[in-house]
């Protein structure tokens, strides 16, 4: 099941919704503990997407995936690299990317986005994807120009517009299929399944759960496959996972 969250370009009122066959099915309620139809439908042409939802907290993983015929670590990191994204950052698809003043370009980075939708503390990872509520696309873009040189990522991670989500959540994903992609200005940048990534999600989310108590609505983004580029004023960056579809944003500079 696919849902969204829109502005209706007639009246401007924000709604979420269920789409079926490019309809959008109005909701009501609790996304996460109880939703009901309100009978009213949109057509998506006359809606604009925002990011499906408003996220609780947005948590990065760094350095998630090998390249190609590469070789896993045989042991995780201890402490693996995690670090948030600030809530301002939060764009839908269609939204353009800010690159700030001062630079020219900033990095995009394609995702598969994890929804909690339950809460969840010391975890296990077979217990871990019954707290996922769905799936949606991130681009975690990067400003590694204001990357602290002790390591430090929130700020080159945090500017506004800088985690475009979307365009819909999908609650059932078969993620031993699905390819992570970028299109950059018509050029296909990545493009990588699961099977390359070093932590995997019901290890990102038990580990998670035993440092923190995870709550509906928080969002994991799950690392970036090789290939992530630098992306400049007038590029367009599309980020891609057809069984969620398509995140596409423009670029702009402040």
């Amino acid at each position: 099941m696919k849902f969204a969250r829109y502005q209706e370009k007639q009246t401007g009122l924000i709604k979420s919704a269920v789409l079926r066959e490019e309809t959008l099915y109005e909701i009501e309620g609790d996304l996460f503990n109880g939703w009901t139809y309100t009978g009213p439908s949109n057509q998506l042409d006359n809606v604009t997407l925002l990011s499906p939802l408003e996220p609780r907290s947005v948590i990065g993983v760094g350095s998630n995936y090998i390249v190609q015929g590469g070789v896993k670590p045989e042991q995780p990191p201890q402490i693996p690299v995690f670090f948030y994204k600030s809530l301002s950052s939060v764009i839908g698809s269609e939204e353009p990317i800010v690159i700030p003043a001062g630079i020219d370009e900033v990095k995009f980075e394609s995702e598969l986005a994890v929804i909690i939708g339950k809460t969840a503390r010391h975890i296990s990872e077979q217990d871990a994807l019954d707290y996922v509520f769905g799936y949606t696309i991130a681009n975690d873009v990067t400003a590694s120009q204001f990357f602290h040189p002790n390591g430090h990522w929130m700020v080159g991670k945090s500017f506004d517009t800088f985690t475009p989500l979307g365009p819909y959540i999908e609650t059932e994903l078969q993620l031993d299929s699905i390819r992570v992609q970028a299109v950059h200005n018509g050029v296909m940048k990545q493009d990588s399944g699961l099977d390359l990534i070093i932590l995997n999600i019901p290890f990102l989310i038990s580990y998670l759960s035993r440092v923190m108590t995870l709550q509906p609505g928080d969002v994991i983004l799950s690392g970036s496959p090789s290939g992530a580029d630098f992306m400049k004023k007038g590029d367009e960056i599309s980020c891609i996972i057809e069984e969620i579809g398509v995140l596409r944003n423009p670029v702009i500079t402040a």
